[in-house]
């Protein structure tokens, strides 16, 4: 399948890791932890993070310290659909075409719930057609995005003549929580609100480009390092110390039986004969994340991930779309020989890949 378009959109509001500090740390949410937690706070917050600014729809101050589970769900339902129709209108508009031109609909996200899914309020806020198919895939957390293209390139296979939308959108201040677990902690200065929309179809054109050879590895039995969980009716993010380790393992397994680049091979060559590296773009988690892939891809430098998690944070589901929209705004035409392989991971613990070319 090819990619038409693709476009981002981050809430107004944007503060710096130190001003996070500085609200979090004069708020009743401080005094309620320890001291030792509120200086691993300080310390994640004002320290190397590969973190420099994040985008919020729910400011950290005092009204979302206090947010029962009713009162987050609702802030998502109000604040999700609008960031995910910003995305999607600025996709459609890159690509000239009309909300009715869309025939699917795909929506992931995972920081928070709703039935009808976000899908229904982004179709009726950009009028798409009655009988376009709605999508919405929930749990797959951070790797979100590349399944959902998984999704987008099997409808398209079904039917070659459609055009198919598929948007990430997080609010991960919706599922703000906060307690004495590290982890907990770490997740709480981690993470941002955005959302990215890319709108594929199944026609070539010249230098459009085009993904392929979709994969997974999933390693249940780590599940409980990277999941969430319900307290009290709140998600509560598990963030154990072995991600990045279980990251590294779990993505290099996939690239290890990547296809070969399409656009690389002579006339008539079997895949095995492509030797070219491909360009890695992956999804960011973190600083220590994105130190341990690195050296697990060939020592690949990530750098559009890394530029990512500075402006942004975590972004959870979108991030690897956004480092595929840096990519896009900052190379030159045409990928590497190599192609480009894009890698997302997270809650299962599961890691998902795909190619990537230009014809």
């Amino acid at each position: 399948m090819y990619l038409e378009s693709l476009a981002t959109s981050v809430p107004d509001c944007r503060l710096t890791q130190a001003e996070c500090w500085e609200r979090f740390r004069s708020s009743r949410a401080a005094t309620r932890l320890s001291l030792g937690a509120r200086g691993l706070v300080r310390r994640v917050l004002l320290g190397n993070s590969g973190i420099d600014t994040r985008h919020f729809a729910l400011p950290p101050d005092e009204a979302l310290f206090d947010m029962d589970a009713e009162a987050l769900n609702k802030a998502f339902e109000a604040e999700a659909p609008p960031l995910g129709e910003n995305a999607l209108r600025d996709a459609l508009e890159q690509a000239e075409l009309r909300p009715a031109d869309l025939d699917a609909l795909i929506v992931c996200t995972c920081t928070g719930y709703l039935c009808p899914g976000l899908s229904s309020f982004i179709a009726e806020r950009t009028r798409l057609r009655r009988d376009a198919c709605l999508l919405d895939l929930a749990g797959l957390g951070c790797g979100a995005a590349i399944p959902s293209m998984r999704t987008a390139a099997g409808l398209l296979a079904a039917d070659p003549a459609a055009r198919v939308a598929v948007v990430a959108v997080e609010l991960c201040s919706a599922a703000y929580y906060m307690d004495e677990d590290p982890g907990v902690i770490i997740s709480a200065c981690l993470f941002g609100d955005g959302a990215a929309a890319a709108v594929f179809s199944a026609q070539p054109a010249p230098g459009r480009h085009r993904f392929h050879g979709f994969d997974s590895f999933h390693l249940p039995e780590e599940r409980g390092g990277l999941r969430f969980e319900n307290h009290g009716g709140k998600l509560r993010n598990r963030l154990a110390q072995s991600v990045p380790a279980v990251a590294a393992t779990a993505v290099s397994r996939l690239r290890a039986r990547r296809p070969a680049p399409l656009s690389a091979l002579p006339a008539g060559a079997p895949p095995e004969d492509a030797s070219a590296q491909p360009h890695c773009i992956t999804h960011g988690g973190g600083r220590l994340v994105l130190d341990a892939l690195g050296p697990a891809l060939g020592d690949a430098p990530l750098a559009e991930a890394r530029t990512v998690l500075r402006r942004h944070g975590n972004l959870s589901s979108p991030s690897v779309l956004f480092a595929l929209r840096e990519y896009l705004d900052t190379a030159a035409a045409r990928p590497p020989k190599g192609g480009l392989w894009l890698a997302s991971f997270g809650a299962g613990f599961s890691a998902h890949s795909c190619a990537c070319d230009c014809d």
